[in-house]
């Protein structure tokens, strides 16, 4: 090589190192540098890989088949992690195939380019046929496996690979240990994860935060919070993502007060203006239902994002209380931020529980105009319309949405049933059934809603025994409830008193109370009389019991039964003041005390 050439080498390679990506490109491309000429190439293609450039770095490897492909492993190497930082593992592959001789560097770039695209199935053969051939696998190549085991939660694969490392040289390396025990506890397997994490000889903040994020997964705290005290007393500085982990299981755990103390701690390890952190502390209070200290955090955040808004409004959307701060939320939000899909969920769910029909409209244009509908959004605005009152509304969304949902049919059903069209919501579920969607206990609770509120008997019978016959699912009390009701409003009381007497479990006192209130509404005394009864040995101080047994004793002409059981009444209840009445006597008006 000439010293011109030579001087031109140092300059790219100097170009490269400042990050200048086009003037180094515009000196390779104009000059005749040789595929053996390794360095030059390499360092572009990994500032090409650091800036992801996909045009240049195509370019650079169509300059390499131009000067002759080179044999250089190295180099193949570096052009397989550009193609796999930028996503195009179908090219990196074709590299990889072109390769004669593999290195384990090789090998590991392409389980880990499959690893990080996504695609873990093709790292784990990639990882399985390098054994295959008898390479011998990396701390970065295990790391690499075990990612991919973890994201398939393959537990068997994840313990071979567990194997081998425990009979290779990588046994007590941190990286390796690290993975396996964010492996283990990713998997469920916190005795395993814990296990390996003791044997630990020196453990860094990855290993503590895959221990305390283990068991922030299964919400349990108390376990959290003690690995997260031991880090503490061995001097590693906790990060965002421990605190995330700490909120995350706490929160789960509904445990406001050590949402308090991390709080404490957030603000003492200087994370208090963190976003990430913040945020966490937004969704932990509100579901631990502290609005106020949520509101607090949220006000003293100081780059607000879509996240922390949309958990402070769903939060104000489950209390119920004052919708008020939820809507002036949202439209400071409106703009400040990228309105999302989870945010205008929320708001539906507002809209729906306050049936606010008109902002109600004004968010579905506000989807349809920014193509933010999904599965989720669609069933969102059928709930707003159908609580509105809306069905035809909630009846074109749903017939327009390209894809549906077991719940997307059940809340369909739902408001048919509750607006009085109860034949559409039996016609919702046979046309369910048809398109190969399995109804669950919700969807058949919806239908004997329906069927009970618009009188349709057989059809409610029919679809109670399909529930157990057909699909298998074991009715609970709020079924049985709905199918006496059904009974009752059809006036076959013997009928549903003889099915409350089938159950497998005791009847509550709303199945029972259902069918004294049709015994008093069809004048049925004998059953009346059997289910009152009951119901005052389940409840003996629900005062409404005895008032009804009464009222229909007193509807007979049995006044001495009537009087027995008032009397009764305010033996067995906590009854203070008698009943009165307010009596106009021309001029005067007296309050007349009824003792009965």
């Amino acid at each position: 090589m000439t010293l011109q050439l030579t001087s031109w080498k140092r300059l790219v390679e100097s170009l490269c190192h400042s990050r200048k990506l086009g003037e180094a490109m515009r000196l390779v491309l104009s000059h005749t540098f040789e595929a053996h000429d390794y360095s030059v190439y390499s360092s572009i293609l990994q500032l090409c890989s650091d800036l992801k450039s996909i045009k240049s770095g195509q370019l650079i490897h169509s300059r390499l088949i131009t000067v002759g492909f080179p044999t250089n492993t190295s180099l193949n190497t570096r052009l397989i992690l550009f193609y796999a930082k930028i996503g195009d593992m179908e090219n990196a592959r074709k590299v990889f195939d072109q390769i004669p001789e593999r290195s384990v560097v090789t090998w590991t770039a392409t389980v880990s380019g499959y690893s990080q695209s996504g695609d873990s199935e093709e790292a784990l053969r990639v990882f399985s046929a390098m054994h295959g051939e008898g390479v011998r696998a990396n701390q970065f190549t295990y790391g690499c496996a075990l990612s991919a085991c973890t994201r398939l939660l393959c537990l068997d694969l994840g313990k071979q690979i567990q194997g081998c490392v425990q009979k290779g040289r990588f046994v007590d390396n941190m990286f390796v240990q690290s993975a396996l025990v964010d492996f283990h506890s990713k998997c469920g397997k916190m005795e395993d994860a814990r296990s390996v994490f003791e044997s630990m000889t020196t453990r860094d903040l990855v290993s503590w935060n895959a221990m305390i994020g283990g068991y922030a997964t299964r919400e349990l705290s108390d376990n959290a919070t003690s690995v997260f005290s031991s880090m503490l007393r061995e001097g590693v500085l906790p990060d965002s993502f421990s605190f995330r982990s700490l909120l995350r299981a706490s929160a789960g755990s509904n445990e406001l007060r050590k949402v308090d103390m991390i709080h404490g701690y957030i603000i003492k390890f200087g994370f208090g203006f963190h976003k990430f952190s913040s945020g966490s502390l937004v969704d932990a209070y509100v579901k631990c239902g502290s609005m106020v200290s949520a509101n607090q955090v949220y006000n003293n955040m100081q780059n607000k994002d879509i996240v922390s808004c949309t958990a402070l409004i769903t939060g104000y959307a489950c209390e119920g209380k004052n919708w008020t701060p939820a809507l002036q939320l949202f439209k400071d939000a409106q703009g400040e931020m990228a309105i999302d899909g989870m945010l205008l969920c929320s708001m539906f769910n507002i809209c729906a529980k306050t049936s606010s029909l008109s902002l109600g409209r004004q968010l579905h244009a506000n989807a349809l105009k920014y193509e933010k509908h999904d599965v989720a959004m669609g069933n969102a605005i059928i709930d707003m319309y159908a609580k509105s009152g809306e069905i035809e509304d909630a009846k074109c969304v749903f017939d327009e949405m390209e894809e549906k949902n077991i719940i997307s049919w059940t809340t369909m059903i739902t408001g048919c049933g509750k607006h009085g069209y109860g034949h559409e919501a039996v016609a919702l579920y046979k046309k369910m059934e048809n398109e190969g969607f399995e109804p669950n206990d919700v969807t058949f609770l919806s239908l004997l809603f329906a069927c009970s509120h618009n009188g349709l008997t057989t059809q409610g019978l029919e679809c109670f025994s399909n529930m157990i016959s057909k699909h298998n699912i074991l009715p609970r009390a709020e079924h049985y409830s709905c199918l006496v009701d059904i009974l009752a409003r059809a006036g076959r009381l013997e009928e549903a008193y003889v099915l409350v007497c089938q159950m497998s479990t005791d009847p509550d006192a709303s199945i029972l109370g259902a069918i004294l209130g049709a015994c008093s509404t069809h004048d049925n005394m004998r059953l009346g009389q059997i289910v009152a009864r009951r119901l005052i040995d389940l409840e003996p101080e629900n005062p409404t019991n005895y008032v009804v047994l009464s009222a229909m004793y007193a509807a007979a002409g049995l006044w001495t039964s009537a009087r027995e059981t008032r009397m009764l009444l305010e033996e067995k209840t906590n009854s203070k003041y008698p009943g009165y009445s307010l009596c106009q006597s021309r001029n005067n008006r007296e309050a007349v005390l009824l003792k009965s």
